[in-house]
């Protein structure tokens, strides 16, 4: 399905050098339209176009898709109807905003009631979550937190390096990008104390992820093979997994996070397709014991080259970028991921989020939360404006970016934004 060539056409819309929307990205979400209506979109620099529109004027007569299919509040029904379909009306979108193509260019009433500047339009969750895992895939991360809490020389657990571990978050807390949050209220007990207070977290951090939406799914009983893997993922979207490190420390003995996560994660508005993304597939880390069968890869290149970002905005201030990582440092892959998901027959459904785990690099730039940049808040971050952080203040805005990069083909994820407000 993937055309390398595709990656040299232009569209007759304007877009922007390092713009993350080129013709050759277009991502899918929802939008909200000034009279309160939710469509189906892509987005092409700084444009989206609306679907709906388009299926209503008759530019997709020539795909069987369902009336009113992309008339809806999220995708999920769009992305039920499989691999091939997603494939064709990417194809007719590409085909139509061409540089060389006129069909839509040169109808006027068309393009009024189809293409809108992004700023004109809200954008929604793209997908209704039913189901959300965060992975803990990070071999990097994984060290850092098991050498700053347990013993360095055993920093990684015996399991860790056989499994990808994960646990089951809560997806009605999931959030789209703008949307801010409340910090959390919990059980806090200081180091060394088995006495508990309660209090507002005093340790609010981010986690860098990103996340891969399901695409097709499966019956109970039913397990996603390595090979099978892509054919049952959508596509990806930027994740941050706010995290309360003194309530996640106090509560995670013996079943792991449970307030410390839940009340809030925030997601890109736009999901980026695995067939945009082909293009920058590349090696994956070494795994080194040998992985049970079921976890080999099938195809060592299945990582995929993705610069992340982190930004830090302090009320009043512009933002700085406190943290450059890489998607590809994942040591356990998102096929490895899902294969191992569904290996004990777990089904999975259209919609469900899997998320990465937060992603750190080898060095210090590199680290993917509050918590090993500051290595537990002993060296605090200092901002451009004198101010230092340990952990997140009240006020504190975390933007999340992600882009990848292969010659002059870049294409991008947009952004998950989300400020702190203080507690109620």
């Amino acid at each position: 399905m993937h055309n390398t060539n595709d990656i040299l056409i232009t569209s007759w819309i304007n877009v922007p050098d390092n713009s993350d929307f080129p013709i050759y990205n277009l991502p899918l979400g929802i939008i909200k339209h000034k009279n309160g209506r939710a469509s189906a979109a892509t987005a092409i620099g700084e444009y989206v176009i609306d679907l709906s529109a388009l299926q209503g004027l008759g530019f997709f007569s020539e795909i069987s898709l369902p009336n009113g299919i992309f008339d809806k509040d999220s995708l999920n029904e769009f992305i039920a109807l499989g691999k091939p379909v997603w494939h064709s009306v990417r194809k007719q979108i590409k085909s139509l905003l061409k540089s060389d193509n006129g069909k839509l260019r040169d109808d006027k009433e068309a393009v009024s009631k189809c293409l809108f500047n992004i700023n004109e339009v809200e954008l929604l969750m793209p997908v209704k979550v039913g189901d959300y895992t965060d992975f803990y895939s990070s071999k990097e991360h994984a060290t850092n937190v098991g050498s700053m809490f347990r013993d360095p020389k055993n920093a990684l657990l015996p399991n860790w390096l056989h499994l990808p571990v994960a646990y089951h978050g809560r997806s009605s807390s999931i959030m789209v990008s703008g949307k801010n949050f409340h910090r959390p209220k919990g059980q806090v007990a200081p180091p060394g104390s088995d006495i508990p207070a309660f209090y507002p977290s005093k340790a609010m951090d981010f986690e860098l992820e990103m996340a891969f939406i399901i695409g097709k799914q499966t019956e109970s009983g039913q397990s996603v093979s390595n090979k099978e893997a892509d054919d049952y993922i959508f596509g990806m979207t930027l994740f941050n997994d706010w995290s309360a490190r003194d309530i996640q420390r106090w509560e995670y003995v013996p079943l792991g996070p449970f307030l410390a996560k839940n009340f809030a994660s925030t997601t890109s508005p736009w999901i980026v397709t695995l067939e945009a993304l082909e293009p920058f597939r590349t090696q994956a880390p070494p795994q080194e014991p040998e992985v049970l069968p079921y976890l080999k890869r099938a195809d060592e290149n299945t990582a995929i080259d993705i610069t992340l970002e982190v930004w830090l905005q302090a009320e009043n201030t512009d933002a700085v970028k406190i943290c450059t990582s890489n998607y590809k440092h994942l040591y356990w892959t998102m096929e490895q991921q899902l294969a191992h998901h569904t290996i004990n027959g777990c089904n999975i459904n259209v919609g469900d989020l899997m998320a990465s785990g937060t992603i750190s690099g080898p060095t210090p730039d590199s680290f993917g939360s509050m918590l090993e940049l500051t290595w537990n808040g002993s060296k605090p971050i200092t901002l451009p404006n004198g101010q230092e952080r340990k952990f997140l203040q009240d006020g504190d805005t975390i933007i999340v970016k992600g882009y990848c990069q292969k010659g002059n083909l870049r294409i991008g994820f947009g952004e998950a934004k989300a400020k702190l407000l203080p507690a109620l």
